[in-house]
């Protein structure tokens, strides 16, 4: 079989690197959005995802060090009765706290736009075929996730929230 590459044609150029704001930018927004959505008293700063958009939640983990609550905004899409996102800090180096807090203590809550109650969780990180189907759902989502995904020097776990009972 021939194929372009074998006919002389230069082959693909690879995908640029996308461009990311400095770190202090990223960190800044974060801040931002969490005072957002504590000012208003959560009536802003959450939303549910949209058809072929993702939507944000908020998550509430026990510290590993310190036993106390602790509260990240995160992005999230919907997969039958569990909850997927991603720990990927930004897209910058090293994990973000929420996740290795969820790692030593995978019990967790999270709260939905438009539901009454919170939900009880437990945490996993996705795992070969599982983890591959679910970033193929992300990268529909995101546009040059994969170019980003370049940014870390170590995998962004894939992370699925599993409903527990009260």
């Amino acid at each position: 079989m021939t194929t372009t590459h074998d006919r002389g044609d230069t082959p693909p150029a690879e995908e640029a690197s996308p461009f990311m704001p400095p770190r202090w930018f990223v960190r800044t927004a974060w801040i931002a959005h969490r005072a957002l959505f504590r000012g208003t008293g959560g009536r802003r700063g959450l939303w549910p995802p949209k058809p072929g958009k993702w939507g944000t939640m908020r998550l509430v983990t026990i510290g590993r060090k310190t036993g106390k609550q602790r509260e990240a905004i995160v992005a999230y899409f919907v997969d039958g009765a569990n909850i997927v996102t991603m720990a990927m800090n930004g897209w910058g180096d090293g994990e973000p706290a929420w996740w290795l807090n969820l790692l030593d203590h995978p019990d967790a809550e999270i709260e939905l736009k438009g539901e009454g109650a919170n939900r009880h969780v437990r945490a996993r990180a996705a795992v070969g075929e599982e983890r591959e189907r679910l970033w193929d759902i992300w990268r529909s989502y995101t546009p040059h996730l994969d170019a980003y995904a370049t940014l870390r020097s170590t995998e962004a776990a894939v992370v699925i929230l599993e409903p527990r009972p009260d």
